[in-house]
């Protein structure tokens, strides 16, 4: 006996049976139910999202010979709802748009509708991958859209939309498939395996759904060549073994290199990658999705609804995070002088980045550590620096928290503006500045340090206004 692959043998046999398009089955199922059928279709959508099988439910809905009239509940069992299934119903013709899409073709097909179906209620033409169709082909099938006799119904089908001609679009009823999210296939493929009796580990079934993009004959494709692997219970070592996927441990491993910023390590990371097997593509697709895993446990923690996306292809759940550098004081563990403070300086700059972000850091930055005496840290700006850092009232105090929570001394901040009386000199206002010297202002202006911490940017030029 003949083998059944998996996206055949569990193909949805009814409206109720579809997975993951459920708004385009009501609303076809009420459109059958008050009788507004319409007379031609477009279903759109990525492979392997039921757009056929909907062709496929909706033509037996309208034709179950069960019935005396269309149904929302096909019987599946009568001689019609059997041919449908198999596409080899006498009055449900299924055409390949891809290699039936000459002129010559079309025109057959408009001769052939005129006459009436042989045993059913409707003709229904269900043309795949309708976008094939030559311009002219289209045009010949024009005129019998516009004006269909009652017994005909057409069902178009395509992955590319774009490439459909607007006239057959606007008298076409469309309908967007939508792709199909981790969670339902991966109810599906548990569905399936519990059915086909088949172990499986619990952690396989979520990578092996992320896998399929959306589609769900993909994921029965890719659970089929699982099974075929002879291997039980199923497990995620198999994801790696059978289906090429890139180790996860191996792609974390490169993740944690690349975030402690070791070349030697990244490279090894890469080379241990490639010599298993994995090519390029591969792992820049996995490192993109691990990224953006870590962006989702980063901004809204680990117990996000967010589902996370396995490496490309890989086989994990998000257990861990790499560790970025520990974000640790390095520097003395008291201060004691004005002295200890510039010594510190850097680290305590790198602190606060780490604490309160690399805002507040980047202004704190172009300060001067003035003086410290009886607990009390003060802190000189240059005039611009001094109205930023104090245009919000709570910095102050959020800098001064964290300072005191690290030394466990009760130390206050007082921040102080810089005097350039002496700028001025007896022979009169000071001279325009060179351009090194408006360089290193420049460099040196806390709104330009904010963007360069903030983006971990490096400045290539700078250029002049003409006018200046």
């Amino acid at each position: 006996m003949s083998y059944t692959v998996l996206a055949r043998k569990y193909r949805s046999q009814t409206f109720d049976d579809v997975v993951g398009q459920d708004p385009i089955a009501q609303t076809l199922k009420n459109a059958i139910k008050t009788g507004r059928v319409a007379h031609a279709y477009l279903f759109t959508g990525t492979r392997g999202v039921g757009k056929t099988t909907m062709a496929r439910i909706l033509a037996k809905a309208l034709n179950c010979l069960a019935v005396d009239e269309p149904t929302t509940e096909p019987c599946c069992k009568c001689d019609s709802c059997v041919a449908v299934n198999v596409g080899e119903d006498i009055d449900v013709i299924e055409i390949d748009g891809a290699s039936n899409n000459r002129v010559d073709e079309i025109r057959e097909l408009r001769e052939n509708a005129i006459y009436r179906p042989a045993r059913s209620r409707f003709k229904i033409y269900i043309i795949d991958e309708v976008h094939m169709l030559t311009v002219s082909a289209f045009n010949a099938l024009l005129k019998t859209l516009e004006e269909p006799p009652s017994h005909i119904k057409f069902i178009f089908a395509t992955t590319e939309p774009n490439k459909v001609i607007a006239t057959i679009q606007s008298r076409c009823q469309r309908f967007d498939f939508s792709n199909i999210g981790p969670a339902v296939i991966a109810e599906q493929l548990k569905s399936v395996l519990k059915q086909e009796k088949i172990k499986y580990e619990e952690d396989l079934i979520l990578p092996l759904a992320k896998m399929a993009n959306g589609s769900m004959r993909d994921g029965l494709s890719l659970l089929d060549r699982l099974i075929s692997a002879g291997v039980e219970p199923l497990s995620t070592s198999l994801l790696e073994e059978f289906l090429g996927c890139p180790n996860s441990e191996k792609i974390w491993n490169l993740v944690e290199q690349i975030g402690n910023s070791d070349a030697a390590g990244t490279l090894a990371a890469i080379e241990d990658l490639i010599s298993s097997g994995v090519v390029e593509v591969q792992i820049v697709d996995s490192l993109i999705d691990s990224m953006r895993d870590l962006m989702v446990v980063k901004s809204t923690g680990r117990d996000s609804r967010f589902q996370l996306r396995p490496t490309s292809g890989g086989t994990r759940t998000v257990d861990r995070e790499p560790q970025t550098p520990a974000n640790e004081f390095q520097g003395s563990a008291e201060l004691n002088d004005i002295e200890s403070v510039r010594d510190n300086w850097p680290d305590i700059l790198k602190l606060i980045g780490s604490e309160l972000g690399p805002g507040t850091a980047a202004l704190l930055s172009s300060a001067v550590p003035n003086r410290f005496e009886d607990g009390v840290l003060t802190l000189e700006f240059s005039p611009s620096a001094h109205t930023r850092i104090g245009a919000s009232k709570d910095r102050l105090e959020q800098v001064q928290t964290l300072l005191r929570r690290q030394f466990s001394a009760p130390l206050t901040l007082k921040f102080k503006t810089a005097r350039h009386d002496e700028a001025e000199t007896e022979s009169g206002p000071s001279q325009p500045k060179t351009f090194s010297q408006r360089r290193n202002d420049l460099l040196n202006d806390p709104a330009v340090k904010t963007v360069l911490m903030g983006l971990d940017a490096t400045i290539t030029g700078i250029e002049e206004d003409a006018g200046d």
